[in-house]
């Protein structure tokens, strides 16, 4: 059976690192380097694969260059893919800059198909807001939505009370609800997922969890190169921690510190580190064991404890 199921798109991202500016209308700007990696929920999977979890891409890849490169890279990192569309695959250009980063996209709308999700059999799947209205059976559904999705769904906020959470960041958040704070945003989305978590960057992450409130302070990682992934690895880490039995509190812990170490790296798949190395920093800076379950096998030294 498949740990975690991405039904996420997944795009390839084209990073050029070393701008000193975003260029304006007619100008021209030079990197000092063009990275190609996996994208989207790509970043999810991988991250899922590096904490050791069975993980699956169950959006299709395209079938051109571009598809091919993602699937090679997948692949190799133990990533299950289904079978590729026809078409083309999603493209994002990534402008790291001051420790954001700006990103221009080409989507061509491809969604995970039922019977690919039905024949992965997972514990778990992470997807976008509309999967809520045909959660798949048997499966912990894990929701989050970037900024399109978040227009798109402003001021009409699905009914998600099939999925076990909701992760969304700050301005995801605020678009979808209309709040003007993070805070005010998590207490609106509270009354229509069981639970909800709202992503702060440097600031942490708040969420309300099966009507607990929980607070996770921001991890300072190292020097920030570039944010591209940071919330779906935080995804990946929150669902890790919650298919191996840790309490609200340390789901949001571990999954802030894994995204916190992510944003030292450039691009989203190299900043996902190894099941072994986030235990070692978590176990570092105190954060609270969990336990692995019978028949997991861990790349860590030790197993974790309650």
């Amino acid at each position: 059976m498949t740990d975690l199921a991405v039904a996420s798109g997944a795009f390839l991202d084209l990073t050029f690192l070393g701008l000193e500016a975003l260029p304006g209308p007619g100008e021209e700007r030079f990197a000092r380097e063009l990275l190609r990696s996996p994208g989207g929920g790509a970043i999810t999977a991988t991250g899922a694969a590096r904490l050791g979890l069975d993980s699956a891409l169950a959006v299709p890849l395209g079938s051109d260059e571009a598809g091919g490169f993602l699937r090679a890279a997948l692949e190799a990192e133990g990533v299950r893919l289904v079978a590729p569309h026809r078409g083309r695959t999603a493209t994002t250009v990534v402008l790291p800059l001051d420790g954001e980063r700006a990103m221009v996209t080409y989507e061509p709308g491809v969604a995970a198909r039922a019977e690919d999700l039905d024949a992965l059999a997972p514990r778990a799947v992470v997807g976008p807001l509309g999967l809520a209205a045909e959660p798949p059976a048997g499966a912990a559904l894990y929701v989050s939505c970037g900024d399109s999705e978040a227009r798109a769904h402003a001021g009409r906020l699905p009914d998600l009370s099939a999925a076990r959470a909701l992760l969304v960041n700050a301005a995801e958040a605020r678009l979808l609800t209309g709040a003007r704070t993070a805070e005010e945003a998590l207490r609106r989305l509270a009354g229509v997922a069981p639970s909800t978590v709202v992503t702060l960057g440097p600031g942490g992450a708040i969420a309300l969890i099966e009507g607990r409130e929980v607070t996770a302070e921001g991890v300072d990682g190292g020097p920030v190169i570039d944010t591209t992934g940071a919330g779906d690895l935080f995804t990946a880490a929150y669902v890790w921690a919650d298919l191996h039995g840790a309490a609200p509190g340390a789901r949001v812990r571990w999954a802030t510190l894994y995204a916190a170490l992510s944003v030292t790296t450039p691009t989203g798949t190299a900043g996902a580190v190894t099941e072994a190395r986030l235990i070692e920093e978590g176990t570092r800076r105190g954060l609270p064991r969990h336990p692995v379950p019978a028949g997991h096998t861990s790349s860590s030294p030790s197993p974790m404890e309650g």
